[in-house]
């Protein structure tokens, strides 16, 4: 299954930390790509350093330990993994504010064509669409993404976005 995630640092050297953490997810992924490093200007909480970002694609065959083979479950034990690698990076998630400073978020953007609606996940990504440091980096590898569900393309959806302060920093 290809999966398409968001990845973010603006702590330590971030230029670093994220193309590092992209070699990481080899140990989850096969097939592995990465968009341009983009720095962005932080878009929630705006006190802080601005953030290096890009998209990963990868394929995803997940280890069922259970006899539940949902979506939702297959997510889940991706998003576990890819906690303990924001851990191995120095994301402590007890210590921070939301949408603040940190190490290394990975965010699951897309997951296959799936759509997952619950308490504490949900896919496609719930703020992708208003996220110009998560959408330029997608479409800069793979420019036809569309929403699951709707069809409808995420380049419209960055088209109609402000710039939030997003410029690339190396290709």
């Amino acid at each position: 299954m290809k999966v398409y995630l968001g990845l973010g640092s603006n702590l330590g050297d971030s230029r670093q930390i994220v193309p590092d953490a992209v070699k990481a997810l080899e140990e989850v992924f096969t097939g592995i790509r990465m968009a341009s490093l983009y720095e962005t200007k932080p878009l929630y909480v705006t006190d802080q350093g601005s953030f290096i970002n890009t998209v990963a694609e990868g394929n995803y065959e997940p280890n069922y330990t259970s006899i539940e083979g949902s979506p939702a479950a297959s997510a889940r034990e991706l998003l576990s993994r890819l906690h303990e690698i924001e851990a191995r990076f120095g994301r402590d998630r007890t210590k921070e504010r939301r949408w603040g400073e940190r190490f290394l978020d990975i965010d699951i953007l897309l997951f296959g064509d799936s759509i997952i609606s619950e308490a504490d996940l949900t896919i496609p990504h719930i703020r992708l669409k208003e996220r110009r440091f998560a959408l330029e980096p997608l479409l800069e590898l793979f420019p036809e993404a569309a929403e699951p569900g709707t069809g409808f393309f995420y380049k419209d959806f960055c088209a109609a976005l402000s710039d939030q302060g997003v410029s690339v920093v190396s290709g």
